[in-house]
């Protein structure tokens, strides 16, 4: 599909990445990990052709469709969730203005047997034959199961688009992307704003994907859920394996094992050799051969190991001064957001020096009640700070917080006062904003190095109580691994909003669940609360509450299935998906053959076996119809 030789991109004189060559191919799931900063993003711009690299090609297949999920989406206001949804049908919408113009012109016409009523026939015969081939009798459908599957309600089909979050209208894009039949799809953090039962969905919906898929996502069990392949960019260079990443991990690993073990070998044989030379140098006897052996010496292919990147931001969270026993006291706190009912008189007692996590699916609470904690939304019931307390607040819409058009640096001294401005470029410096990178406008910099300058940002005003939401989000692994040290040392009260595990594990001493409008407390860090619900991991817990909420909407007469029954519904859901895979290849072929019809029809108009082969296809694509028909009745029975 796509060919990518000797690739360079560079930003003021210093290489993101140079002579990168490798190719992506249909049913390739890439993984595309790397530090923050690396360049991942900028590679998926270069290939969705948003600019051009400074060296190299890219060679695209003929009438290749790309689709590209952004970290920045802007969408126009006015628009509710369908119509947004709906720009992904344009040549589909398009025909339907054409439809509407010619039938209204024959409702209104009477001359029946004339030249331009009988032309208004045809094209109107014309306009809803291209309207059935491009799916346009299927489209709303499509549509409402694709939000449905991203989380939305039927309800929330026509509302307007600016009443929704920047994580929402997120999905709203993807929909539009999903919706496309995009030959190529580039996702760069598909998975930040989505709760787990939409995951969990987008999994499987990618899983089944013809085409390719490039993700950029620091969401590790995700990526071995999806891809099939790994490429990682790091100093410049890339480093491609046909393995998921956790695999990847291990060859990496084992290949830089592998050559540093090479590499020592080869350099007992040089010394050794450059020990004879010296020994033979000194006898004439024996000048003939200590030249051979430079020779040799010269000749010898040096083995390179694989560089690492290990530069690492520093992190340390003082704590300003010691504060009142109980830190946050809440009493009946309740919050709606007009019929939605999120918060319902909640308790809450923080006590100073605690670590504590809240956890659930996304919409039950856990961002809201932080805000309410820092004092960012208005909220029913008593919300009281202890004595001497000083919170600050890292939201997981962070990047909206920062100004795009200032610079790194004015950001930090904006921020600063008297004491610690001295102090910004210090600070900076151990967040890996070093020399001219000081200079960056905000905008330019990635979701990654914007958590990072957030976190920064943080340490100019004093605080001893940590309100964090989603901090890993955009982070690499590396710099998840540093917070986590850093949260860990902090010697002031933390409250934390996440779902990653690893993040979590060792870090609190309490855990919050929210459910239902309420919460419930669990002693002790993460592993103890998985232990008392019983399962491994957060996405276990919350995709046993989807399940749970599935069976409780399912009617009560749906009783376990015999193993007999299972087993034929697995074969029939089976069917099914392979019929609509090979519907779907076919309807996109005579897509391509009525294209070429179009611009080309004088010219195949001469070749008979043209038209044998697509009326073949028409055929075996109406047999494939009636044989879904027939396994989705078999399949409807057996539910």
């Amino acid at each position: 599909m796509l060919n990518i030789h000797n690739l360079s991109i560079s930003f003021q004189g210093e290489y993101l990445f140079q002579e990168i060559t490798f190719r992506l191919g249909a049913g390739d799931r890439v993984g595309l990990v790397g530090k923050n900063g690396a360049g991942k993003s900028t590679l998926l711009k270069v290939l969705a052709k948003d600019f051009e690299p400074d060296t190299g090609q890219i060679a695209y297949e003929k009438d290749i469709k790309i689709g590209f999920l952004r970290q920045d989406i802007d969408f126009d206001e006015g628009k509710t969730v369908l119509d947004e949804a709906y720009q992904a049908f344009r040549e589909i919408k398009t025909l339907e203005s054409q439809l509407e113009k010619i039938n209204h012109a024959l409702a209104e016409r009477t001359d029946y047997e004339s030249d331009a009523y009988h032309q208004l026939m045809i094209d109107v015969n014309d306009v809803q034959h291209q309207y059935e081939i491009l799916g346009g009798y299927n489209y709303q459908g499509e549509t409402e199961r694709i939000l449905q599957g991203l989380g939305f309600k039927r309800e929330d089909f026509n509302k307007q688009t600016d009443t929704f979050s920047g994580g929402w209208r997120m999905r709203i894009e993807l929909a539009k992307l999903l919706l496309q039949n995009n030959d190529i799809l580039l996702l760069d953090e598909p998975t930040n704003h989505l709760d787990i039962e939409s995951i969990i969905w987008l999994e499987d919906f990618l899983k089944n994907y013809s085409g390719c898929v490039v993700i950029v996502s620091h969401d590790k069990m995700f990526l071995d859920n999806v891809t099939n392949r790994t490429i990682e960019i790091s100093l410049g260079s890339i480093y491609d394996y046909n393995k998921p990443y956790s695999k990847y991990l291990v060859l990496r690993k084992e290949r830089r094992e592998q050559q540093l073990a090479t590499q020592k070998n080869q350099q007992k044989e040089i010394e050794h050799t450059e020990k004879l030379i010296e020994k033979f140098r000194a006898k004439a006897s024996k000048a003939s051969m200590a030249q051979s052996l430079i020779k040799k010496l010269d000749k010898i292919d040096r083995v390179e190991v694989d560089e690492d990147d290990n530069s690492v931001m520093t992190l340390k969270f003082p704590i300003s001064v010691t504060p009142g026993k109980v830190v946050i006291e809440a009493n009946k706190i309740t919050k709606n957001y007009g019929d939605k009912h999120v918060l319902q008189d909640i308790d809450l007692l923080v006590e100073r020096n605690t670590k504590t996590a809240f956890v659930g699916q996304n919409g039950q609470g856990k961002s809201t009640l932080a805000k309410i904690i820092v004092g960012e939304i208005a909220h029913q019931g008593e919300m009281k700070l202890g004595h001497n307390v000083k919170i600050a607040y890292f939201a997981q819409n962070q990047a909206e917080y920062l100004d795009g058009n200032k610079t790194v640096l004015d950001t930090m001294i904006d921020e600063a006062n008297e004491t610690n401005r001295s102090k910004v470029r210090d600070i900076l410096g151990s967040f890996l904003f070093r020399g001219d990178e000081v200079e960056k406008y905000v905008k330019v910099l990635s979701g990654g190095e914007r958590n990072r300058l957030a976190l920064a940002k943080m340490l100019l005003q004093p605080f001893n109580v940590l309100v964090m939401d989603e901090p890993t989000n955009h982070l690499d692994i590396q710099s998840k691994n540093v917070l986590k040290e850093a949260l860990r040392k902090f010697e002031g009260t933390l409250i934390l909003v996440s779902h990653d595990r690893d993040f979590l594990q060792g870090l609190t001493n309490n855990v919050y669940e929210f459910k239902n409008h309420h919460i419930k407390e669990y002693l002790g860090d993460i592993d103890d609360y998985l232990a008392e619900r019983n399962v491994e991991n957060m996405r276990e817990v919350e995709k046993r509450t989807v399940i749970k909420k599935q069976e409780s909407a399912a009617p009560e007469k749906s009783s376990k299935k015999s193993y007999k029954d299972q087993k034929k519904l697995k074969s029939l859901q089976n069917k099914l998906s392979n019929t609509e895979a090979s519907i779907h290849k076919l309807e996109k072929e005579i897509k391509k053959i009525d294209a070429e019809l179009a611009s080309n029809y004088e010219e195949l108009a001469t070749q008979p076996e043209f038209f044998t082969k697509y009326e073949a296809k028409k055929s075996e694509l109406e047999k494939f119809m009636e044989k879904w028909e027939v396994v989705q009745e078999d399949l409807d029975q057996l539910s």
